[in-house]
């Protein structure tokens, strides 16, 4: 089903074979990729061929990230958006109960975009992502925006999901800086068999790549013959999911499919046909067999943990005792997921199909197609279905899909990213939920892992999740369910909603319109410098294979004070290492985050910045899981050390590092920072490295975060 290829490959007559030719050649034929193309159009650099300067067509930021980029620019200057920046609602819509924490934050929103000239997307008429493809996705453009998801590469955009510091840099007119990126070809050939969904093949990516880190930091580029035999649909619900993957972004050839897609949101005059020039070469290549795909499920607590769900029904017993220790390593709590099982049958208490990966309006025919009116019954099986946007919403309800949806038993919500992060259709304790979204991390379903209470999530496609449905929960697969055919892809598309309620200020700034503040929105507090000589003290150590951002700082009700530094700043680690806050607080400054490999997961900034406004200096690993956890932890003024013998020294909570000359080390632009650490009363000599730091890095570093950069100049 998939051949990773382990070596340079190049594009032969628009099928991939061996590249033979020399170190030079490869560098040259490089360019003739699609993403070097894109990357050099948008790079106003000098520095051609190693590093890009990239200055990007768009930006956008959801209701957990936006506030906080708008106050950091702000402290650092800001006059207008230089750039189209869209704010949209979809993460925090749900009032926080007993109060109005999040209207405030969208009140700021709105305000933000008269003073400044953005675009304002009110609450429930969009997710982020459904919205930039509806509206700004298109041929060769560069889009950025504050969500780790943010991915549009099937219309040929190059998407990033950074944290909020680097939309900060684009709104101060500065460069968003990308070393020469390792691009790696995706051949897809074949035809998904009937049953088979975009999350099916995702999960196979995913699972395929994650662990072995293949594709970490990369970007890919989808090629191939069987790109032609997948709809918009399939091909941004593949998309999205690469970053789970690790990878940095990604593109796909272009054809008539999504020049019509454009043509369908008004907008053809996006449409670019790209594709990779002859000869183009990659520096390594995966090809994916469509038609080898088989229904898949992701079991918790990663998408990489996948199986195809015939496996996992007849090993499901062993399986899920395997999830079970897992949760009592981790928590201490026990769980009984084995009692699901009854023979070679799974029964789950949940379905969910929402978000940008889900909520398409092709997963949502085929979910009326394989239900057909049945019951889901009324036992504790519940399923929730969330369009991914208004417009989107209106096609459904005109062509009877949703009313057919509803008719089984299915509850129909607005558009909302909720359940992909924990703030929406919360199973019961011990619940089990098979999901069409993002992640399944822990607690992305939004249960707290305390007092014996967790709930578990599993991902899987549409397709299953209503063959599952309709026989009232007993897990299922859709390959080959009696009577489906794949639905046709939308005809239609009505931007009236849109036209109704979104404000558009792009290029129209309002200097005197004032921001409208909450109580719950504050100003960041005073962030230090970095001294010339540093002590630095242990006040968490993790070493599992990988800590995610959600461990670091918990989606869902933590979200709630994403506005006020401090507030947050109190839930950091609060799931992982409870002591961690109190600890931080009686050192007051200097403290250091050990873990093995952290950053896994979303892109937004409060896993760093909570660290630093507690007075955190550093995070020592043995590698950053994305490139987008480290420039977080570098733009909050962290330094982002590594040390290859973490693995297996194991530095305690308590343990010290000094560092001599630390400041001018790093202003001179050293990688190798010689400390001695204290370990149980013993001192030993070790060297800390920081690699692949640009000048200004270094500069954003000694001066203690972004903020105090920009103010400095």
């Amino acid at each position: 089903m998939i051949t990773i290829h382990g070596k340079p490959m190049t594009l032969v007559n628009s099928a991939l074979a061996p590249f033979t030719g020399t170190v030079e050649e490869h560098l040259q034929a490089k360019k003739k990729t699609m993403a070097w193309s894109i990357l050099e159009a948008h790079n106003i650099g000098e520095n051609k061929g190693e590093n890009f300067s990239i200055r990007f067509d768009a930006m956008a930021s959801h209701d957990i990230t936006y506030v906080g980029i708008i106050q950091t620019a702000r402290a650092s200057g800001l006059k207008s958006f230089p750039v189209p920046y869209v704010m949209t609602n979809c993460h925090n819509s749900l009032c926080a109960v007993g109060g109005t924490i999040n209207e405030d934050d969208h009140a700021f929103g709105l305000s933000a975009a008269k003073k400044y000239g953005g675009e304002y997307v009110p609450s429930h008429l969009a997710v982020i992502h459904q919205y930039m493809r509806e509206r700004y996705a298109g041929g060769r453009r560069m889009i950025l925006a504050s969500d780790s998801h943010t991915r549009y590469g099937a219309y040929g955009t190059l998407a990033i999901g950074e944290g909020g510091p680097e939309l900060v840099k684009q709104l101060l007119s500065r460069p968003y800086e990308l070393s020469a990126p390792r691009i790696v070809a995706i051949e897809l050939v074949g035809t998904p068999k009937s049953g088979v969904g975009p999350q099916d093949i995702a999960l196979s990516l995913i699972g395929a790549t994650f662990k072995n880190g293949f594709l970490k930091n990369t970007i890919l580029e989808f090629v191939g013959s069987g790109i032609a035999n997948l709809s918009m649909d399939f091909r941004n619900g593949i998309d999205v999911m690469t970053t789970e993957t690790a990878c940095l972004s990604s593109v796909w050839t272009t054809d008539e499919v999504v020049r019509s897609e454009l043509r369908r949101f008004g907008r053809e005059d996006a449409f670019a046909a790209i594709q990779p020039d002859a000869g183009a070469v990659y520096d390594d290549a995966i090809t994916l067999d469509l038609s080898k795909v088989k229904p898949t499920i992701a079991l918790p607590f990663h998408p990489s943990n996948t199986f195809t769900i015939d496996n996992f029904l007849a090993n499901a017993a062993d399986i899920l005792r395997s999830i079970e220790k897992e949760a009592l390593k981790q928590w201490g709590i026990t769980s009984s997921l084995t009692s699901l099982v009854s023979g070679k049958t799974v029964r789950v208490n949940q379905g969910v199909v929402a978000g940008c990966s889900g909520g398409l309006a092709q997963n949502l025919r085929a979910m009326k197609s394989i239900l057909g009116g049945k019951s889901i019954g009324a036992d504790d099986f519940t399923l929730s279905v969330y369009p991914a946007s208004q417009p989107m919403m209106l096609e459904l309800t005109r062509d009877g899909t949703l009313a057919d949806l509803m008719t089984s038993g299915a509850t129909i919500r607005s558009a909302f990213c909720g359940p992909c992060f924990g703030a929406g259709d919360v199973p019961f304790s011990g619940g089990f939920s098979v999901r069409h979204t993002t992640r399944n991390f822990p607690n992305r379903e939004g249960s707290k892992p305390a007092n014996n209470q967790t709930a578990y999530v599993a991902l899987m496609d549409a397709r299953s999740i209503a063959a599952t449905a309709a026989y009232g929960g007993v897990l299922t697969s859709a390959e080959g369910y009696e009577g489906f055919a794949e639905p046709a892809s939308s005809s239609t598309f009505d931007s009236s909603p849109y036209s109704a309620r979104v404000y558009n200020g792009i290029n129209k700034p309002d200097p005197q319109a004032e921001l409208r503040f909450g109580p719950n929105i504050t100003d960041w507090p005073e962030i230090p410098t970095l001294p010339e000589d540093l002590t630095i003290t242990v006040t968490s150590a993790i070493y599992d294979p990988v800590t995610t951002t959600d461990e670091l700082i918990p989606s869902g009700d933590a979200s709630s004070y994403r506005s006020n530094p401090m507030k947050l700043a109190e839930m950091t680690l609060s799931r992982k290492d409870p002591e961690y806050v109190s600890r931080c607080k009686a050192l007051g400054f200097g403290s250091v985050v050990c873990a093995i490999k952290p950053g896994d997961g979303s892109a937004r900034e409060q896993a760093a910045s909570c660290q630093r406004v507690l007075g955190g200096v550093a995070n020592i690993a043995v590698e950053y899981a994305t490139k987008r956890y480290r420039s977080n932890l570098i733009n909050w003024g962290m330094l982002p050390f590594t040390l290859e013998s973490l693995a297996s020294d194991h530095p305690e909570v308590g343990d010290t590092y000094e560092i001599a000359s630390v400041r001018s080390l790093l202003l001179s632009g050293a990688e190798d920072f010689p400390a001695i650490w204290c370990h149980q009363g013993v001192k030993k000599q070790v060297i800390l490295k920081l690699p692949s730091l640009s000048v200004e890095d270094r500069d954003i570093i000694a001066a203690g975060c972004l903020m105090n950069y920009y103010a400095g100049k």
